[in-house]
């Protein structure tokens, strides 16, 4: 190559910079331009984010609080269920103890008290002291008012005294409750 084309091919190298450039100038300021009025929204593009931003907010609290009252939820029923746990072995032993009631009753009636409070109350007391710490309650009926949450009716007798009407005037079989739970409704009588 001679100088002078070495010189052409250099002007036009240098002509080919000088246009680009240019052009990437040109593009940055057009860029700009364009940038700068995407970065200022509009009043209403400002409400319109702030209400979702405020919507959002409200669903991510109501997800927290529902969670808290779930896990609440959870936890007492687990308390409840671990309390109540030994709810049928409890049932399946009533009827010993309203046997011994019955025996008790039995030797009482035939002046054979002391039998029993010898021997078998021993037994009685023991059996009932234990299931009383397990949270077993005897419901204490005779002579309140009926009530059909806590009493089933056998049957219905005239009443003794005037001030007996409507309330429990035998208790057949005792009601029992558990942790506070009815396991077992009492048997009653009722005056009418």
């Amino acid at each position: 190559m001679n100088d002078k084309e070495q010189k052409d091919t250099s002007h036009k190298t240098e002509e080919t910079a000088e246009n680009t450039a240019e052009e990437q100038a040109h593009t940055t300021v057009d860029e700009a331009t364009e940038e700068s009025t995407q970065e200022v929204p509009t009043e209403d593009q400002l409400q319109a984010l702030q209400q979702e931003n405020d919507e959002l907010r409200d669903k991510y609290l109501r997800l927290a609080a529902e969670f808290d009252n779930y896990k609440r939820r959870m936890v007492k029923e687990k308390m409840q269920m671990m309390s109540n746990a030994a709810q049928d072995t409890m049932s399946a032993l009533l009827p010993v103890l309203d046997d011994f009631d019955r025996a008790k009753k039995a030797a009482e009636q035939n002046d054979k008290g002391h039998l029993f409070e010898e021997g078998i109350g021993l037994v009685y007391r023991k059996l009932y002291t234990t299931l009383k710490q397990k949270g077993l309650e005897p419901m204490d009926s005779e002579g309140h008012d009926f009530d059909p949450e806590f009493h089933e009716a056998l049957t219905e007798i005239p009443a003794p005294s005037e001030d007996m009407k409507g309330k429990v005037v035998d208790v057949v079989e005792r009601g029992y409750t558990l942790n506070g739970n009815i396991i077992r409704h009492a048997k009653v009588v009722v005056g009418k």
